[in-house]
């Protein structure tokens, strides 16, 4: 049925259960429904009103959709570097379930890359290079579309300003995208992050109120979980006081392609295989090797040394003894 005929003789008592943003779109319309669940709505909505109600909720549906094309891959066709030749990694394809870590000096291009990736670039950018999803030319909805976001980023810096609670502020972005079983993702949520956190904390905490770790680990969570962006971006994740592990394993559970910003050499080799960024252009792709995996034994015993040196200060303990 058309969704505009729908609306035309639809009871106030269904549209709640048919459409449950019409009724919030409806109020900041000011027009609040009554109580009478079984009064029309042609009765109280004007037929101008009803006609943008009816576009609004094919929008909403067309967001909400679970008819999106499911990205398996994306494929990287170098351009050049700045001086202008070409870049010495001509492909890359990265596919979902991997980690790839972007290595490379301060200024040397790592976010042009990532821009490039974001913008699904079509030769169309300063490098020259171009992005397929699925080994296709992709459609333009990745580029156009706000619901189609082929990348969701995590930036360092994570500041609330939302006077919500952690429950409050994850069930409205479960709400906003008619999340299926709502309560068990914001428990599932909230569970991941605390397991990332060096602090735990509730869900009745103030949001504004959540440390830089706190603030990191919930929007991980949260990303790997809701975020319907196959591709997520991290930004410099060794800074956010969080089990680098964990969260990596809960993006990549999730069916996420993972692309990392990074210079902590633990992070590096904890990737599937890392670019390394030189002059603007991809240098070279390097697989960690075994000799490298056999270091990362011992630098995670490092770092896991500091991290409960860190924790002793926290607790005002003296490290006259470490």
């Amino acid at each position: 049925m058309d969704i505009r005929k729908e609306l035309a003789s639809i009871i106030v008592g269904d549209l709640n259960s048919r459409w449950p943003y019409a009724t919030t779109f409806l109020a900041k319309n000011d027009l609040e429904i009554e109580d009478d669940p079984s009064q029309k709505l042609s009765e109280v909505a004007s037929d101008e009103l009803l006609d943008q109600l009816a576009e609004f909720i094919i929008e909403m549906e067309s967001f909400l959709s679970d008819d999106e094309e499911v990205v398996d891959e994306i494929t990287i066709f170098g351009g050049n570097c700045k001086n202008g030749e070409p870049e010495g990694v001509r492909e890359l394809t990265i596919r979902v379930g991997e980690v790839i870590c972007i290595v490379g000096p301060t200024g040397s291009g790592k976010s042009r890359l990532l821009a490039d990736i974001e913008w699904v670039a079509q030769k169309d950018t300063p490098t020259g290079r171009s992005v397929l999803i699925n080994g296709h030319t992709p459609e333009s909805k990745w580029r156009t579309s706000s619901e189609h976001k082929l990348v969701a980023q995590l930036s360092q810096n994570m500041n609330f300003v939302m006077d919500l609670s952690v429950e409050e502020f994850l069930t409205l972005h479960a709400e906003s995208r008619q999340t299926e079983n709502p309560e068990e993702k914001i428990q599932q949520i909230w569970n991941d992050a605390n397991a990332l956190a060096g602090e735990p904390f509730d869900l009745d905490t103030p949001i504004t109120s959540l440390s830089g770790g706190q603030s990191r680990a919930l929007m991980i969570a949260d990303t790997a979980v809701l975020s319907k962006s196959p591709v997520v971006l991290i930004d410099e994740i060794e800074n956010a006081g969080i089990d680098r592990q964990k969260a990596l394993d809960i993006l990549v559970s999730q069916d996420k392609i993972v692309l990392m910003a990074t210079h902590d050499p633990i992070l590096a080799l904890m990737g599937d295989r890392r670019v390394v960024i030189n002059n603007g252009g991809m240098k070279s792709v390097v697989e960690p090797s075994e000799e490298e995996h056999a270091n990362l034994v011992d630098l995670r015993a490092l770092d896991d040394r500091m991290m409960k040196l860190r924790h002793r200060l926290r607790m005002g303990e003296r490290l006259d003894e470490v």
